[in-house]
């Protein structure tokens, strides 16, 4: 085989590696044992999980939204809001049963966020992000002003107080473990998608982007409204947690906080940086719960250190800078060296090549 006939040779590629095949067969197990939680797992740690599995799927969603839209966002604290106070209207006012109210209160956040996305758009890197707060400002304001929904004071869920505290305490656990599985589904096969090159193009340079017929505006759109669905779906789960929801707590930048800590000491710009920050995080949060607010000062200072000394996460540094992949989003070439090698072999030698001139 000639030097061309080698390199003309198609490249065999694929996505799935042996840690992703390992991960997979290490999920599963874990997953099933999740799902069994309520039956043998006390009330209280069923409640600090779905804790946990809300701060997964928040993480998650603002990780599609920064780490692979490229929009900095520190407004999402509106869809959480809209998610919760949704659930509590449909499941309250309309008579809905509360846990299929669920859907409804994603769909609103959903609707909303089109809207909304005309207006955030319009701003671009800083002002982006200050125009997001400013909208879910603007947000709580207006549910403030609402007596349907309790005005300033809040309001309680009370369609599930009609149920035992035990059976309520299982679905909203069962709820928010299906939560986690489609934030992290979506999310995974949606950047396995040509749409998902296209977010991960428009993010390192929108303009170059465009010039290849990428279509920069709508694509953005499109992840701004699944990343509102996201937070949404995470606020529904809060609420149907804490049986109350009152504006400030729920619209609270804080949320904004947690999400960007998240992701940033996890690692930014994979599916698996996330979910190891929230697990991170959450246990952070239940050791330094004694602090008071001096643990925001300590999680600060830790985001900040982790940034200098593992700029990838923390997963970046279990998974080798990359070569660990539990969701492969890529594809990577099967054997590279026996090509190259190939192609080293059919060479000819200096000397050879200088007789023969």
């Amino acid at each position: 085989m000639t030097i061309q006939e080698s390199v003309s040779t198609p490249v065999k590629v694929r996505r799935a590696t042996k840690s992703s095949w390992a991960g997979l067969a290490v999920m599963v197990p874990v997953l099933i044992l999740l799902a069994m939680g309520p039956y043998i797992l006390g009330r209280g740690m069923q409640q600090n999980l779905v804790i946990l599995f809300s701060l997964i799927v928040l993480g998650t969603m603002w990780n599609l939204l920064a780490g692979y839209g490229g929009m900095v966002s520190i407004g999402q604290q509106a869809y959480i809001g809209i998610g919760a106070y949704g659930l509590v209207y449909i499941a309250d006012t309309l008579g809905i049963d509360p846990f299929l109210a669920v859907p409804f209160a994603v769909i609103i956040a959903g609707a909303l966020s089109l809207p909304i996305s005309f207006l955030a758009f319009r701003l671009s890197g800083g002002y982006f992000a200050i125009g997001t707060w400013v909208i879910a400002e603007v947000v709580k304001l207006v549910v403030e002003q609402m007596d349907v929904l309790g005005a300033g004071s809040g309001v309680s869920f009370m369609a599930v107080t009609e149920l035992s505290p035990g059976r309520r305490i299982a679905y909203v656990y069962w709820l928010s473990l299906i939560a986690v599985v489609i934030a992290v589904g979506v999310t995974y096969l949606l950047m396995r998608s040509r749409l998902g090159l296209g977010f991960t193009a428009i993010r390192d340079d929108a303009v170059a982007a465009g010039s290849l017929g990428v279509r920069v505006t709508r694509s953005k759109r499109i992840v701004y409204v699944i990343a509102g669905m996201g937070c949404a779906l995470a606020g529904s789960m809060i609420a149907a947690n804490t049986l109350r929801v009152q504006p400030e707590s729920i619209f609270s930048v804080e949320y904004s906080a947690f999400m960007i800590f998240i992701v940033v000491i996890g690692g930014i710009g994979t599916i698996e940086g996330p979910i190891v920050g929230a697990i991170v995080f959450f246990a952070l949060q239940q050791w330094l719960s004694d602090f008071g607010v001096w643990y925001l000062v300590i999680l600060g200072l830790l985001a900040i250190v982790i940034t200098l000394l593992l700029p990838r996460g923390i997963w970046g540094l279990i998974s080798g800078n990359g070569r660990i992949r539990l969701f492969p989003v890529g594809y990577r070439i099967v054997n590279p060296l026996e090509r190259f090698s190939l192609i080293k072999d059919k060479s000819p030698a200096p000397d050879e090549g200088a007789t023969n001139a």
